[in-house]
């Protein structure tokens, strides 16, 4: 399992999964009395906003490293979003929201999955997309997009071995901006970095030699 760290106030406590952080700064920048970075010690102060914008901040965590959970009766557990949706971040990871499973883990209704194959942390993104200087755009072309029966509801993602992310449940794939490029109930998704129809898999894993479990 891996290390959670606890930050507890009077009505919810803030964990931190400092294995999916990707460093997208949201909680430091936007809540900077909460979020305290490059100090000794705690560096999480639930108490020090009000419990409205801690919450706020929060479940703004692309990567799902920040979470909550109620202290208090007077707070309500996050929940899932009306729209399951995967947002294609440019040169970057494929940012997930939904009531998800990935690979078995539920931990979190917020994901970052590495699409440029080079993570060390798969299936989860490290920002090796970074250092390996991976070039993928973030507005891919739309597909034809037919209505669905529902929009929400669970999504499992499951990582093939050595192959793409396996996607159950609807979800709405998303370019950077919010464009709508796919409607899917069920899709693969490539993580190697080779597919030529990003962020789809179009079976380049297998000729570029990806090994993942």
């Amino acid at each position: 399992m891996p290390d959670i760290d606890e930050y507890a106030g009077q009505h919810i406590v803030i964990e931190n999964d400092g294995a999916r952080c990707i460093h997208s700064r949201y909680c430091v920048l936007n809540l900077p009395s909460v979020f305290v970075p490059n100090v000794d010690g705690p560096w999480i102060h639930p108490d020090a906003a009000a419990t409205e914008a801690a919450i706020a901040v929060v479940t703004k965590c692309p990567s799902g490293a920040l979470r909550y959970r109620p202290a208090s009766d007077t707070t309500h557990a996050e929940g899932a979003p009306g729209v399951n949706t995967i947002r294609v971040w440019e040169n970057g990871p494929l940012a997930v929201h939904a009531a998800l499973d990935v690979g078995g883990d539920t931990a979190s209704l917020r994901a970052t999955l590495c699409r440029c194959g080079l993570s060390k942390n798969k299936p989860y993104c490290d920002h090796s997309h970074v250092e390996g200087a991976f070039v993928a755009t973030g507005e891919p072309q739309s597909k034809a997009v037919a209505a669905v029966d529902h929009r929400d509801g669970p999504l499992k993602v499951t990582p093939t071995r050595n192959g793409p992310l396996k996607v159950e449940g609807a979800v709405e794939i998303c370019a950077a901006s919010g464009r709508t490029i796919a409607r899917e109930t069920r899709t693969f998704l490539c993580r190697c970095g080779h597919s030529q129809d990003k962020p789809f898999c179009d079976g380049s894993h297998a000729k570029a030699g990806f090994k993942a479990d």
